[in-house]
């Protein structure tokens, strides 16, 4: 692969190459100026990163483990497998990492108010974990399709003492949910932080959630060299809006030697309509204050997603995912809702990890690129949280399919 630089910052528009920058209501620019001003002063802030690490160590648990799957690699021949295991942090999701660092954000900014949106319900438990940490008020936007499949979530969130919001709207899952947020956002600028869960929406949004969330390809990184001495061949995470990739890919984009792959939800497949393969069927558009590749109908409005997994049922992608597809650094690909579940019934049997079935988007590729690899190379899979959340999703579909 040829030498590479990606952009570590968006430029003066608040965009990666084309892609990014604010498409929202005047009223919310200010609000925007000053979350982009605060974050640039706590960049270089010690006292800021300081307090955000011990939480990271002493609330989180971090540096989460990076495990090597011996019977997954022994199954599947090729390539040693390891899982970076984010279904390992405190509320068993890699959410955790953003939601610490934005509510610190919002408290410098002198913020009161939490408002966020939720798919799977793992950014909602972990903005509702948080506000609770520092007694805040929390209100939870999900979809009514979200909150049906998700329910053991919703009862975690009311517990930890956010109000859920059921939006009932259109497809009625994380697209509906973000448009909610929004609204309420609009109506309440000057007291309320929008902690924005994924690495899309408006500027500064995606940089600041990629910041929050590198956490995890610096400790991959780290933990690799300290394991085996060298860096990985190959590094697969799963893509909805695209935090955990974002960070698991980020501290690689300047090595050649690492090919990276990005996995969107195939759902039914791409032959159909039934899908959320932003990436691979949509094009340029605007969403949700942000431009990137959107699914989209032959008038150019947003079309709807679909996936088995929530957290991955969005209709479009963050805009560094956007330029890292045009540029081909890194290879994107889709995963169909039933390879999603025979890797979650394979990790759960051979290793005895219930994982996410957004991660399990990441191992089912990883079942077909491991033994394409040679033995003395190493393909790590973000596991980017825990399935507790999806068992009777799985379950459903394995009673309805034929």
């Amino acid at each position: 692969m040829p030498s590479f630089h990606h952009p570590d910052a968006p430029d003066a528009q608040g965009q990666f190459g084309p892609y990014g920058g604010r498409y929202l209501p005047e009223t919310l620019i200010p609000t925007l100026d000053h979350l982009e001003r605060t974050y640039r002063e706590i960049r270089e802030d010690d006292g800021f990163w300081s307090e955000y690490r011990a939480l990271l160590a002493d609330y989180v648990g971090r540096p989460s483990p990076l495990f090597h799957a011996r019977a997954l690699s022994d199954a599947l021949g090729g390539a040693r497998l390891f899982l970076k295991r984010e279904d390992l942090n405190h509320t068993g999701a890699h959410k955790i990492n953003n939601c610490l660092g934005q509510v610190l954000l919002a408290r410098r900014m002198g913020k009161r108010r939490i408002i966020a949106e939720t798919g799977a319900g793992q950014h909602g438990v972990a903005t509702a974990t948080v506000c609770a940490l520092y007694g805040l008020p929390c209100v939870i936007f999900m979809g009514a399709v979200d909150v049906a499949r998700q329910a053991d979530n919703v009862a975690r969130m009311k517990m930890l003492g956010a109000e859920v919001r059921t939006v009932n709207q259109g497809s009625a899952t994380l697209k509906e949910a973000m448009n909610a947020a929004i609204r309420d956002w609009i109506a309440h600028p000057d007291e309320t932080y929008y902690l924005l869960g994924t690495g899309a929406g408006p500027h500064p949004y995606p940089w600041i959630v990629r910041e929050f969330q590198k956490v995890i390809g610096q400790e991959t990184r780290k933990q690799l060299l300290d394991q085996t001495g060298q860096l990985p061949d190959a590094m697969i995470a799963c893509v909805g809006g695209g935090s955990n990739a974002m960070g698991f890919f980020h501290p690689f984009l300047d090595e050649p030697g690492v090919r990276l792959y990005g996995i969107e939800a195939g759902g039914h497949g791409l032959h159909t309509a039934q899908h959320a393969a932003s990436l691979g069927q949509g094009r340029m558009g605007v969403l949700h204050g942000c431009c990137s590749y959107y699914l989209q109908d032959e008038d150019g409005q947003i079309a709807n997603a679909h996936s088995i997994s929530a957290g991955l049922d969005y209709p479009g992608v963050g805009p560094e995912h956007a330029l890292l597809r045009d540029t081909a650094r890194v290879t994107y690909a889709s995963v169909t809702d039933a390879q999603a579940v025979d890797a979650f019934r394979w990790l759960t049997r051979l290793q005895g990890i219930i994982p996410a079935l957004e991660s399990a988007h990441a191992l089912a590729y990883a079942r077909e690129l491991a033994p394409t690899m040679g033995t003395d190379q190493i393909l790590v899979v973000c596991l980017s949280g825990r399935g507790d959340k999806d068992l009777k999703t799985v379950q459903q579909f394995e009673e309805t399919s034929p």
